[in-house]
């Protein structure tokens, strides 16, 4: 009888690797930070501030404040009061020295409706604007750029590493079983190589 059965065994496959241990020199290194601060230029200019006053001036004109305005009104009836006393004294004293075929009245009233030709000359604005104004200044501020270094130094030194041994399976173990028969034909007239025997 022949075999039908293949049986193969795999063996398992063990990597061993070992480190050995070491004692490692640390170099120093030096690292350099470097940034800037920009700095700035600034000017400040303040120029020259002329103030003009023109109230004194304009209220010499036409009085526009509440005092300036009662002052004026009771100058202009300062001056009427003694124009009109003038007047009345004058045409007083026509009357009083009136003779008889004289026409005083005629005269008060001639004189009275005669247009008077006196003016007055002056010369507005009475007072001059104030002027006052301020020196100009100016102011110049610089600062220059900053440069700042940071050194970080690290230290030498040793570092010990210790040894290690380092297992690794490349292969698992296995067991292969393989038919390496003929197929087995249910019922066995279904074989296309079937002989019957008893025919």
């Amino acid at each position: 009888m022949e075999q039908l059965l293949k049986i193969t065994t795999v063996p398992i496959s063990i990597e061993l690797k070992v480190n050995n241990a070491r004692l490692e020199q640390k170099t120093g290194t030096a690292d350099l930070e470097i940034s800037r601060e920009n700095g700035n230029f600034r000017i400040k200019s303040q120029p020259i501030r002329l103030s003009i006053d023109t109230f004194e001036a304009r209220d010499s004109i036409r009085p526009s404040s509440a005092g300036s305005l009662v002052r004026h009104f009771a100058q202009d009836g300062k001056n009427a009061a003694y124009q009109a006393t003038a007047t009345y004294a004058q045409e007083g004293q026509m009357l009083l020295s009136a003779t008889l075929g004289d026409d005083a009245l005629d005269q008060i009233i001639k004189q009275r409706n005669t247009v008077n030709t006196d003016y007055g000359l002056d010369f507005i604005p009475k007072t001059d604007a104030d002027l006052s104004w301020s020196k100009p200044n100016m102011t110049i501020q610089y600062e220059m750029d900053k440069l700042n270094f940071d050194w970080k130094i690290n230290k030498t030194g040793f570092e010990f590493i210790p040894g290690s041994i380092e297992f690794s399976i490349t292969q698992q173990p296995d067991v292969l079983i393989e038919y390496v028969g003929d197929p087995l034909y249910v019922p066995p007239s279904a074989n296309p190589n079937y002989i019957d025997v008893k025919a």
